[in-house]
């Protein structure tokens, strides 16, 4: 069993999972994801775990996403690229568990909350952010998409700011994390401390039914406000109106037609992206409006399998994780050079993108 995470439990009913990369921010691994896997089956049916608690090791954060530069290597041979596809499939399956998990998983968001640790956590039915939490989808960086379900549960932020959060690859803070709906609580760190040692002092297995309540209780007794305001909440009508069209050059023009700090900035980090990437994300978050999660997370298998034949991908990763010049030499270079009909090629569980 990989040590790269760790699992407890405790004497009175509190389990734990510990991701255990401090040095890499506890980015996931295959075989952490399956560690994992096994270990919520396995608790899911034993009557000593009441909880579980997920938090990453270390003063930089829960987890920072998934081990990109493993997946770099897909294209080196057909074997890599068989590993990359179970990876991506596992990994959504280990998701999909945290949801459905039936007794209650507190997800410790504190720090750097980034991609896969995102998808990892977001179905826990307690998250908790601090006044050192940075929560992103980054996809967007490195000639990606947004999955992990992220066209499920982004859809779920007021108005357009999923769009605006999946598109821009923008880091919030607690404020905004709450007001996007991606956080349930706020405990500045010390309280957070002071919370998860109640949480295991607690003798869980004496609360029976009334575990959920009791924990809402603790959830209560340590939340508080954070003490700054969040930024989207005062870009929100300026979001709403330049996002709500359904394509990239719509959504460019709109901003560019304001005279504003917000627009310009938001032109910078759109224009800044993979062109493929912007509009297969855009298209995946409008069709997945009204899917099931289910249907959000095959069809992120999907992209996922042709975004690993596609050459844009290999070239963000190599611009930021490998070589690190952020100088990416994309194949298609600007919006009017992905057509339509590339985008939903994408979409159609084939080898097709690879020779478009």
């Amino acid at each position: 069993m990989t040590q790269d995470v760790l699992f407890s439990v405790g004497e009175h009913g509190l389990a734990t999972i510990t991701l255990n990369r401090p040095k890499a921010i506890n980015s996931l691994t295959h075989e952490m994801i399956a560690a994992i896997g096994q270990r919520l089956q396995e608790w899911a049916s034993d009557e000593q775990v009441r909880l579980v608690v997920v938090k990453g090791e270390g003063s930089k954060g829960l987890c920072a996403g998934g081990d990109i530069k493993a997946l770099y290597e897909a294209n080196t041979s057909a074997e890599a690229m068989e590993k990359a596809v179970r990876f991506f499939a596992d990994e959504y399956q280990v998701d999909q568990l945290i949801y459905e998990f039936a007794k209650p998983v507190v997800a410790v968001l504190d720090g750097v909350v980034m991609g896969g640790g995102v998808g990892l956590t977001y179905g826990a039915s307690h998250r908790i952010v601090t006044e050192r939490t940075k929560w992103s989808m980054p996809e967007m960086n490195i000639g990606f998409f947004p999955d992990v379900g992220a066209a499920y549960f982004l859809n779920q932020a007021p108005g357009q700011i999923g769009k605006y959060l999946a598109l821009t690859a923008a880091i919030i803070q607690a404020p905004d994390v709450l007001y996007s709906q991606a956080a349930d609580a706020y405990m500045a760190s010390e309280r957070l401390e002071s919370f998860l040692l109640a949480l295991e002092r607690k003798d869980w297995s004496a609360a029976g039914d009334g575990t959920e309540a009791e924990l809402n209780r603790l959830v209560a007794t340590y939340a508080e406000n954070p003490a700054g305001a969040g930024r989207l909440a005062g870009v929100r009508e300026q979001i709403d109106r330049h996002f709500a069209f359904a394509t990239l050059e719509e959504i460019v023009a709109s901003l560019a037609a304001e005279e504003s700090e917000f627009a310009r900035e938001t032109i910078e980090a759109l224009l800044s992206k993979s062109p493929s990437s912007l509009k297969v994300t855009l298209k995946q978050l409008i069709d997945g409006k009204g899917k099931t999660r289910e249907e959000c997370f095959a069809t992120d298998l999907v992209l996922a399998q042709n975004f690993m034949r596609h050459p844009d991908f290999f070239e963000g990763v190599r611009s930021v994780l490998i070589d690190k010049d952020r100088s990416p030499r994309y194949a298609y270079r600007t919006l009017a050079d992905v057509s339509p009909e590339l985008v939903e090629r994408f979409f159609q569980a084939s080898d097709s993108v690879a020779s478009s």
